[in-house]
């Protein structure tokens, strides 16, 4: 592997800095929104499955 000098390291970090395109407020606001009701979302689901697991087992533990 080639080594290379701190400053050109330094270069090449600089040159692919300037080409992350960042994404614009809305699109961040949106994502941020989209990911928090598909938490909420997701933690239901898991919460009814869950449940349910649980009573089951309560059922088969009182068959016992």
């Amino acid at each position: 592997m080639a080594k290379i000098s701190p400053g050109e390291f330094m270069r090449q970090v600089q040159t692919e800095a300037r080409k992350v395109v960042w994404p614009s407020r809305q699109e961040t606001v949106t994502t941020a929104i989209f990911v928090g009701v598909m938490m909420v979302i997701l933690a239901l689901f898991f919460l009814g499955i869950d449940t349910l697991f649980g009573k089951a087992v309560q059922w088969l533990l009182s068959l016992a």
